[in-house]
């Protein structure tokens, strides 16, 4: 890990332990020009950047700077100056005007990473956010300006001593004495040559989210984005440029993950010259930041992958610097408590003794959490009223919140419970005492989504009322888990709390309330276990990762279902982030039937818990918890700190899945293989497993037979045809010392 000044060519080298990237100052005037991404280089190819063909740098050619400017590489374009492509940055001057550019000014090259305020960020590592400590980090700040326009910006580099990522954020000053405002600022910017890539997305809806889908890249533009106020259920904050033909171990891969919760835009753009543009960063629909004289805007941060192993090394890259340089919470590296929650089990129909008929029952299954779900609070029977009053339904829960936890607790379970804060209820007492605390457009008919609005948490009132509810309740009893809600995206973008100038804040500034909230509770709550949650996944995003270390993965529980969704999370997040229950059947979203047992098998790549009434399954089902309770805590370890290898995509061939991890020293791996389709006059399935040790043995367990890891790779195994529809088999294998 290094990173590097050449003084004669005026570049910059970027040097993780496999990759490289480079970054030249071109011309007299200081351009600012992307040279290479990719596998690790000894010396920078600045000849990439062609500013020795026509047309020619300005200082030798200023006859054709139009034409300069719409065919360099540059690593922060601007807007409005001849690059018809789309800039990395739009804003409007105190004149009315909308040109921009920055040219370099100087650089600092320093040891560790600077945290940046108010937004969720990578680190060097957990708890330290100082860069005095913990894994090595080492950072680039590189300074540049708009002279006509005083406008300063700082482009900044992070990478790691143990991660192949590259973190990049943008911080935009403005030192001009005038106001202006900022109408579009990315995050990351990349110009290279199109090279046959495909574009992959995560799409999806609610029940149904991060489905993956390739793409050609075609001319012009290529997006995916949200305006909904979050990352949402239907795009997702990532993309990666995928070269043609590349395969999970094989091929070159460029991934982008955005470190953010809100609306955001990921772009390709192919131009007339077969180049290609990738953006990430805040969607520039609806912003309009006022940037004051003196006042500076941090983007988030983009997390950039380059792989030349396929798929797989770009999402065990991922894991990695997730796992060790973002989720900061004590239970990261440790044994989540296995929870039973009462949503899919009693809906809003339950009371004390429900519960804990419930809990004595999980008790003895060797069930170690009970969560209490929505409908504990105001007159909550249903989704249409009380959300803000956050006081316990006496009628429901008898003696309020502390006895019912109390209760639990003398079972010998821990509790946990449900909130969704940043949402009001038309029929609540808070919205007939401040019906002006909900985010509203004067005149317009209110849009309601499950009949609640949103909260105006940009306003310090609310945003103080809200975080004091919320305290109010984890004090209130001996609460250990929270499952933090959103339930509905934002529309009606309008506050009273802003001036007419900037109403186009609203949704960045709802973000960091959140963040803000957020990080009140990990400070005030430190061993609070937290799951965010946005009705199912539309919040499962890199940004709410660095509050809580797991999100609730999708409503939808089907062990079906969650093959494509975990596959297409997993790209990105690793397997301890991902909420994955064992549910009732037939499913409460799809109505399948699958066994028990493949319900557990795929629910334990993921947080593993349970959603039923487990005083009403089948007997059958019950018995069977203990066992899977067990093989949650022989294997949590593996497969929460292992590296993950897609084997088969059920996606693909519409048969089967498999996927598994393998431990860091590769002594120990856990495969999952899932029969979706029995097919006839069919026999065992020959499996290549990936990840282990080529000349070290290997026990199957169950089988007394030895093999060479190189031989499990090459070769493969077989896996006997299980007899019917929905069938898994789990494939764990030690290495024979």
């Amino acid at each position: 890990m290094n990173i590097t000044f050449n003084e004669k060519n005026r570049s910059f080298k970027l040097d993780t332990e496999n990759t490289s990237y480079c970054i030249a100052i071109c011309d007299e005037e200081g351009f600012i020009g992307h040279a290479y991404y990719g596998t690790k280089l000894e010396e920078e190819p600045l000849y990439l950047m062609r500013t020795a063909e026509p047309p020619f740098v300005p200082s030798k050619n200023n006859r054709d700077r139009g034409s300069f400017m719409d065919t360099f590489p540059c690593e922060f374009p601007g807007n409005g100056l001849g690059d018809y492509r789309d800039g990395a940055i739009e804003i409007i001057d105190a004149e009315g005007h909308r040109a921009v550019n920055f040219t370099y000014d100087d650089f600092r090259i320093y040891d560790g990473k600077d945290k940046i305020d108010g937004l969720p960020q990578t680190f060097e590592n957990e708890g330290s956010l100082d860069g005095k400590s913990g894994a090595k980090a080492k950072s680039l700040e590189i300074y540049a300006s708009d002279k006509t326009l005083s406008l300063k910006a700082v482009l900044k580099y992070t990478i790691f001593e143990d991660s192949d990522a590259l973190i990049r954020s943008v911080k935009i000053l403005n030192e001009s004495g005038k106001d202006i405002f900022l109408t579009k600022v990315m995050s990351a910017s990349l110009d290279m040559d199109s090279e046959n890539f495909e574009l992959l997305t995560l799409h999806g809806s609610w029940a149904r989210e991060r489905q993956m889908d390739f793409r050609p890249i075609g001319y012009g533009k290529t997006s995916v984005g949200s305006v909904k106020g979050e990352s949402s259920h239907q795009e997702h904050p990532f993309m990666a440029l995928v070269e043609n033909g590349a395969t999970q171990e094989s091929g070159r891969v460029y991934g982008f993950s955005f470190i953010y919760s809100g609306n955001f835009l990921a772009q390709v753009e192919k131009s007339q010259f077969d180049s290609v543009r990738a953006l990430m960063g805040i969607s520039p629909i609806g912003f309009k930041w006022e940037l004051k004289a003196g006042e500076s805007f941090q983007t988030p941060e983009v997390a950039m992958v380059y792989s030349d192993g396929g798929l797989g090394k770009m999402s065990r890259t991922y894991h990695d610097l997730y796992r060790n340089h973002l989720i900061r919470s004590p239970y990261k590296d440790k044994e989540r408590p296995i929870l039973i929650n009462n949503w899919e089990a009693t809906y809003f129909d339950f009371n004390t003794e429900k519960l804990l008929d419930i809990a004595r029952q999980a008790k003895k299954s060797g069930i170690e959490m009970l969560v209490m779900d929505d409908g504990w609070f105001g007159v909550r029977n249903d989704d249409n009223t009380s959300l803000g009053d956050w006081n316990v339904n006496e009628k429901k829960l008898p003696g309020g919140l502390k006895h019912l936890v109390d209760e639990v607790n003398k079972i010998g379970l821990k509790f946990g419970i449900w909130m969704e804060p940043e949402m009001i209820s038309p029929d609540s007492d808070l919205y007939r005492a401040h019906p002006d605390w909900a985010f509203a457009v004067p005149g317009r008919v209110g849009t309601r989504s499950r009949n609640q609005y949103v909260l105006d948490l940009t306003r310090p009132e609310v945003l103080e009322h809200t975080w004091n509810s919320i305290k109010t309740v984890l004090s209130s009893a001996n609460i250990e888990y929270l499952k933090w809600d959103m339930n509905r995206q934002l529309t009606d973008l309008g506050s009273l709390g802003l001036d007419k100038d900037n109403q186009g804040e609203i949704f960045h500034r709802f973000v960091l309330a959140v963040y803000e909230l957020q990080e009140r509770l990990v400070n005030e709550f430190p061993n609070l276990l937290l799951e965010n949650c946005s009705g199912g996944g539309a919040r499962f995003d890199a940004g709410m990762l660095y509050y809580g270390p797991q999100i609730w993965c999708s409503d939808d529980t089907d062990a079906i279902e969650r093959l494509s969704i975990q596959e297409g999370t997993a790209l990105i997040y690793p397997l301890s982030s991902m909420g994955a229950h064992v549910s009732d059947c037939p499913n409460h979203t799809v109505g399948r039937v699958t066994p028990f047992e493949t319900r557990g098998h795929v629910a334990l790549a993921g947080t593993f818990g349970y959603e039923l009434d487990i005083t009403k399954i089948p007997e059958e089902d019950r018995n069977m918890i203990p066992e899977q309770t067990a093989m949650y805590h022989k294997y949590h370890s593996l497969v929460r700190s292992g590296d993950y290898y897609r084997i088969a995509s059920y996606r693909e061939n519409r048969y089967y899945d498999c996927y598994g991890v393998v431990s860091k020293d590769k002594s120990e791996a856990l495969f999952t293989f899932v029969q979706v389709v029995g097919r006839p006059n069919y026999h065992s399935r020959l499996i290549r497993l990936a990840g282990l040790k080529p000349d070290a043995k290997y026990r199957i367990e169950g089988e007394e037979t030895e093999l060479l890891g190189k031989t499990i790779m090459e070769a493969g195994i077989l896996v006997s045809n299980l007899w019917g529809d929905y069938r898994s088999k789990l494939i764990h294998l030690t290495e024979v010392v």
